[in-house]
Parts: C-alpha cells; structure tokens; sequence
C-alpha cells in the first residue's frame, strides 16, 4: 500500500479524539452502573463524573437510549467472550475437562465434563461476577428503554446463542436435529418455530429449536437464582448443584436425538 494511502486509512485525529471520549464515557457509565445498579443509570450522573456538561455527552450519545444500547451491547460481547473463553481453554476434544478444572469442587469425582457444561459455567462465572451487568441484561427492564429492532444489541445476543448452539448440536447433522425425540409439540407450534426468520433460531429444525430453547431455560434459571441470592443457603455447594444440573441436561438432550 503506498505510503498515502496509508495516512488516508488512518483514523484522522479528530476521529480518535471522539472514539477516546466515547469510550471514558462508556467507562464512566459501566462504573455508576457497578455501584447503583442499573435503575440509577443517569446522563447527568455520567457527565458529572467526566466533568462534563450534560449538552456536550449528547454529542456522543444524543440520548440515554443510545449509551444504553452501547452498554447492553457491550455486556453481551463480554458475556459471549467468557463462554467462548471457557470452550476454547478446553480445546477441541468433546470431553477434555476434569470436574476441578472447569469451576469448582463438586465433590471430587473423577468424569469428564463434557463442552457443552464448559460453556454454561463460563455463563455463570461471568454473571457471578459481574451482577450489575447482568442486571442490565436480563432484570427488570429499565423504564422507557426499548433496544433498537434488529440493532447491535440483537447482533450481540445472536452471537452468544451461537456459541451455545455449536456447542449443543455442532456434531449432530440437520437430519438428527429434525428426528429430535420432542413429541409434545403441537402442530401449530411447529409450524410456528418452522417459520422463525434465519439468522437465530430459525436456522434449526423445529424440534432442536424446542430442545435449545428448554436447555438455555433451564441454565439461565438457575444462574438468575444464584445471581439475586435465591439460593444462598446452599452456600457454597451451588457450582455443584449447577455442575450436576447441566450435566444431566447435556445427557438428556443426547438421548433424545437420534445417533447415526
């Protein structure tokens, strides 16, 4: 590339000047969001803490929409990084872990731990610590927020239930997946999940669709307990109820999918 061409493709100074105080800001919001929680996300709390006027965060983010949707984005590529992080410590072998190596004693038993468990704790990990964050993503919706349609933050979610779905069915073929044991689907519902748009669910059989969208059920469920204290009394054994809780999932989703 001549050396011009070079300078040209280089971020002007006027654009690195914005993306550094794009991103204090975003660092200044993600530090009131770890502190209050995010019902006490404020612009004006943000600004403050940059020193900043109000007027001159609009011109990064014209509204508290718009650093939402860069905040909510943001902490969906973090939670995709740390499972896709737990999968790839693992390498390729399906069963590679070791019950100590992958989060936490339960209990001492010596089996393999199979990626797809890799991959939920990795979910919870993240969740565990990171609550706020969390919060954000799946608690009470913040008031008069609505995420773009079809915006980053859908983009960010599509590509943490990628990683979820390689992991569930990447050995199956389509053929497996559409002979999946769900018996109890009804026609209608079917033909519903059968005509979800591509680019997500829709890009799997109707009976594997079910059977992911049951798996991730029962994960998230589990960890949004854990997560808003609802089963501390389990002190510290709760990596283990997880641990065995995803095991017996991963297990009951392979007997219900016919092997070659």
């Amino acid at each position: 590339m001549p050396a011009d061409e070079r300078v040209s493709a280089r971020p002007s100074l006027r654009e690195r000047r914005r993306a550094a105080a794009t991103q204090e800001i975003l660092d200044a919001a993600e530090a009131q969001l770890a502190e209050d929680g995010p019902g006490a996300l404020s612009l004006r709390a943000v600004a403050r803490s940059l020193g900043m006027t109000v007027q001159a965060l609009y011109h990064y983010f014209p509204s508290r929409d718009s650093l939402v949707t860069s905040l909510v984005t943001k902490a969906y590529d973090d939670l995709a990084d740390a499972v896709q992080a737990a999968v790839d410590a693992v390498g390729d072998d399906p069963d590679p872990a070791r019950d100590n190596a992958a989060g936490g004693d339960t209990g001492g038993a010596d089996t393999a731990v199979p990626r797809l468990v890799v991959a939920t704790e990795g979910y919870r990990r993240w969740a565990i610590a990171h609550p706020e964050h969390f919060q954000l993503l799946y608690g009470t919706p913040l008031r008069y927020y609505a995420a773009p349609v079809d915006g980053p933050t859908t983009q960010a979610v599509r590509r943490m239930g990628a990683v979820f779905e390689r992991e569930l069915f990447g050995r199956y073929t389509a053929e497996q997946l559409a002979a999946a044991e769900m018996p109890m689907l009804s026609p209608a519902l079917r033909t519903y999940l059968e005509s979800l748009p591509p680019g997500g669910p829709g890009d799997l059989p109707a009976p594997a669709t079910a059977l992911f969208l049951s798996a991730w059920g029962q994960m998230h469920g589990l960890v949004v307990l854990e997560v808003f204290g609802h089963t501390d009394y389990l002190g510290d054994h709760q990596a283990e109820i997880f641990r065995v809780t995803m095991r017996n999932m991963a297990a009951d989703i392979d007997r219900r999918i016919p092997q070659r």
